[in-house]
């Protein structure tokens, strides 16, 4: 039976219920699209309608032209859901500004050369040793032999360690960026999302810290990544604070999740194919190119939403003016003309064109950092670990928008 086979009332399977993602990622469904409708409609229960963009040529395409396929807040911003409606997280927050993801050229082009200067070679100076020794201390308290949970242990507090670094907070706050960033993300999820009171106070934590952190940064600017948030002028004006909280929301989970995701994703695929990491330890300058075939592999971010500004065309499919079209990463980054045996998790695959960090205008700011600790963590795996055995299914996240690992019960097994 095709993957596509009608469920009632839907078109084929909904590719905006979370419940689709909770057991594994539905690559079946996402061949079966780009093979018999690779620019499907998707209805929804509770909105128009939008646009499914399965195709890395397609993908890309939209996502070179952001005039034409708006991320604006005023058009619905970059998610599934409208965030004109519900708001940045889908929680109903108002008081939370604009992030500059859902702010179109050239205003949005403002902000990433306010951004860039915290990511310069010269800002990051020896940040790779940096992240060595964070590593190195993470790991060694790891029990070799032992079944651990590494996604607390190492996939979520490497990226936060580095985040509380660039923004210039004492590293114990990582604790607390974990908390808050699955949350921001977990929209669709019970575990995450407990009851609107629950994200209420969480929000209001957030926003007390948000407070203190942008008068303190105002007051004292340094070179970290809030004080040029919280000092910046955009097209001429100061930053709000609202806008502050936006972008601060925006920069801890665009550095936390993907990085966070990644790590644990091919934690599981070496689990599952040794021979990958045999490889990797046999030739461990391999890491250097490897790491885009860990972020393409496992893809962490599953789609980002466009809006039709006129009337135009993708992939043969006519858009109207105000459709909503979503880019399923997921399924581009297994497309099967563009990466050959797709499906497979190879670290001698060069070239990897892949849209993980997304494409364009839109592409992440922060994607060779996220690289390097990639980089930085295999490699020092590799010393220590002979393989990888996952000892448990890993719960998932509940999500259409994050290819999340709540869990990944493992046993390193020593070298």
């Amino acid at each position: 039976m095709s993957a596509l086979a009608h469920t009632p009332g839907v078109d084929g399977p909904d590719l905006k219920n979370p419940d689709l993602y909770v057991d594994h990622m539905p690559h079946d469904v996402f061949a079966a699209l780009r093979r018999e409708d690779p620019v499907h409609w998707n209805p929804e229960t509770d909105g128009a309608g939008f646009w499914a963009v399965t195709r890395h040529a397609d993908i890309v395409e939209v996502s070179k032209q952001p005039l034409l396929f708006s991320s604006a807040y005023a058009n619905g911003g970059h998610r599934i859901f409208n965030e004109n409606e519900v708001g940045l997280t889908g929680a109903g927050d108002s008081a939370v500004g604009i992030p500059f993801i859902s702010i179109d050229p050239p205003t949005h082009t403002q902000y990433r050369k306010v951004i860039m200067p915290a990511l310069s070679p010269v800002r990051l100076g020896d940040i790779e040793a940096r992240i060595e020794a964070r590593a190195r201390r993470l790991l060694d308290e790891i029990p070799l032999g032992e079944a651990v949970d590494l996604v607390p242990r190492l996939s979520a507090p490497l990226p936060l360690l580095t985040l509380a670094e660039l923004l210039g907070l004492p590293s114990e706050d990582w604790l607390d960026l974990y908390r808050w960033t699955n949350a921001f993300v977990g929209e669709d999820d019970p575990e995450f999302r407990q009851s609107p009171e629950a994200m209420g106070a969480i929000m209001g934590e957030f926003f007390a810290f948000g407070q203190q952190l942008f008068e303190a940064r105002r007051a004292q600017p340094g070179p970290d990544i809030a004080s040029l948030l919280a000092n910046a002028e955009i097209d001429g004006q100061p930053t709000q604070f609202r806008d502050f909280i936006g972008n601060l929301i925006l920069v801890l989970v665009g550095g936390n999740e993907t990085t966070r995701n990644s790590l644990s994703h091919t934690i599981l695929a070496l689990s599952n194919d040794p021979s990958q990491w045999d490889r990797l330890r046999a030739e461990p300058e391999l890491l250097k190119t490897a790491t885009a075939e860990m972020v393409r592999h496992a893809s962490p971010v599953i789609h980002m939403r466009r809006t039709a500004t006129q009337d135009t065309v993708i992939g043969g499919q006519a858009i109207r003016k105000g459709d909503k079209v979503v880019l399923f990463y997921a399924s581009g980054n297994r497309d099967e003309t563009v990466f050959e045996d797709a499906d497979r998790f190879d670290v001698t695959r060069k070239g990897v064109a892949h849209v993980g960090f997304g494409s364009g205008q839109h592409v992440c700011v922060g994607s060779r950092l996220a690289e390097m600790q990639l980089r930085v963590a295999f490699r020092l795996l590799g010393e220590r670990v002979s393989r990888f055995e996952v000892v448990a299914q890993p719960r998932r996240f509940r999500s259409n928008f994050i290819n999340g690992l709540k869990n990944l019960d493992t046993r390193l097994v020593p070298a």
